[in-house]
């Protein structure tokens, strides 16, 4: 059992307000999150909200309980893109599919995201989705129409535009939707689509298709969770139109209001400042980060400095702070024991929507008051200082005394002379290597950054 006393607030996006988390059953919470489409590795706005429901996920088992707290968040493994992808390198889909999902789990590991109960793919789930959406248009809310089946957006005008704040009529003055002439409305969405020879397929009452995009999550979500859970959560990007079709989908299938109670999502992801594009060349997958000598402790404790729903900058300058900060954090709680829990600040900053930003203020309090055993286990409870997420941290022990030496001793040399090219080719290999140079008139002093690779220094 948990610590049922601390109050959970969640800031609700069906109801545009902060509201106390209250359970549909204490003893059994559910949440589902809408996970990847996997065709490719995970880019760092990918994992934003890995790492955000990874950390409401730990307070829920914190204080409900472990046992009592169910986590879905479900595989996309069949779409479009994972289509085009086998075509273009022509390897099979479930090769393609099998890889990236290893890959997922694999990063977000590194990351220190817990997994969750359930990771459902949709294409274990093709027959659920078939029945859902038969049901569909036996009430009346689903038509068929040239092997298509179209979600009647009409069949729920009233509730239709409620997540995103929109209604139907302005929607489809502003509609950039795909105008087909079998669509009854132009808000129409798919529900199943047929597919050529060459494309996945299954078998069903409309012909051999495959299920449109939005389905698959009510299908899962019902089948892993129930009719009507607590917790669904996604990037906001996902609000319209994927959460508001999911919510039109399951209400009319369930045939009342009843779906997900509490709608949490979270801001995007810029780097530099700037929104991520691989046409400005700031597009990182959390791979490409990892390869680049950023621990994934590292990028944890950036992501967690910003509260979720604010936008959130992914800078160097940050993670070199975070570096430093899990440094010093790192030698203060070497050999401690950690408290039996964490900080009740700590708790209370997280239960107050998820305000990770204020729970590093309280990480900072208990470091400067020299409270180790309570920074342990209130940094261990946030997935942080963990021995399974240190490995960086320990790093290779290189003597770096004589390289510091050697860089003086040039630059003695270069400022009698005022030839500095010797002093800039080893401040350039250490730079390389990962180090930070500082250089003052009594010394010089080499730090390891995120990327430190003695390997580097070999032959200098």
């Amino acid at each position: 059992m948990g610590t049922m006393d601390i109050e959970i607030k969640l800031q609700n996006t069906k109801t545009r307000k902060k509201e106390v988390f209250e359970p549909i059953n204490a003893s059994d919470v559910r949440m589902y999150v809408c996970g990847p489409t996997v065709y490719d590795r995970a880019h760092l706005g990918n994992a934003r909200p890995v790492v955000v429901f990874d950390v409401l996920y730990r307070l829920l088992r914190e204080v409900y309980g472990a046992g009592e707290v169910t986590y879905a968040r479900n595989f996309t493994d069949v779409d479009d893109k994972i289509n085009a992808r086998a075509a273009a390198s022509g390897r099979p889909i479930g090769e393609i599919t099998a890889e990236t999902t290893q890959w997922f789990l694999d990063d977000m590991g590194e990351l220190g995201a817990l997994q969750p109960n359930h990771m459902p793919r949709a294409t274990e789930y093709i027959p659920q989705m078939v029945a859902m959406i038969d049901d569909l248009i036996a009430k009346g809310h689903a038509y068929a129409a040239e092997g298509h089946v179209l979600f009647a957006v009409d069949s729920w005008k009233e509730s239709y535009g409620k997540l995103s704040g929109r209604s139907v009529d302005d929607m489809i003055a502003g509609a950039r939707v795909e105008v087909a002439p079998y669509k009854k409305n132009p808000m129409d969405f798919v529900l199943w689509k047929p597919s050529s020879d060459d494309l996945p397929g299954w078998d069903s009452p409309w012909g051999r298709g495959r299920p449109g995009w939005h389905i698959e999550c009510s299908a899962m979500s019902y089948e892993l969770l129930g009719e009507t859970f607590d917790i669904h959560g996604g990037g906001n990007d996902l609000m319209f139109p994927h959460h508001e079709n999911e919510i039109a989908q399951s209400c009319c299938a369930n045939g009342d209001d009843s779906f997900a109670r509490y709608w949490l999502h979270n801001e995007m992801l810029q780097v530099e400042g700037k929104k991520m594009s691989k046409s400005l060349g700031n597009f990182f997958t959390v791979r490409d980060l990892l390869d680049q000598g950023y621990p994934g402790e590292v990028i944890r404790l950036v992501f967690l400095q910003t509260h979720y729903r604010k936008p959130m900058d992914w800078t160097d300058k940050k993670a070199k702070e975070a570096e430093a900060t899990l440094r010093k954090w790192r030698a203060l709680t070497t050999g401690i024991e950690p408290a039996s829990s964490a900080a009740a600040a700590v708790l209370a900053a997280l239960a107050d929507d998820l305000n990770t930003a204020g729970v590093i203020a309280e990480l900072h309090k208990l470091a400067a008051a020299g409270d180790a055993a309570g920074l342990l286990a209130s940094a261990n409870f946030l997935g942080l200082l963990t021995d399974e997420m240190g490995a960086w941290a320990a790093g290779p022990s290189v003597d770096l005394s004589g390289y510091e030496e050697s860089l003086f001793k040039a630059r003695q040399k270069a400022m009698e002379t005022k030839e500095f090219s010797e002093v800039d080719r080893l401040k350039a290999a250490f730079v390389e290597a990962g180090l930070e140079v500082r250089m003052s008139k009594a010394g010089v002093e080499l730090v390891p950054g995120a990327g430190f690779n003695p390997a580097k220094l070999e032959g200098l």
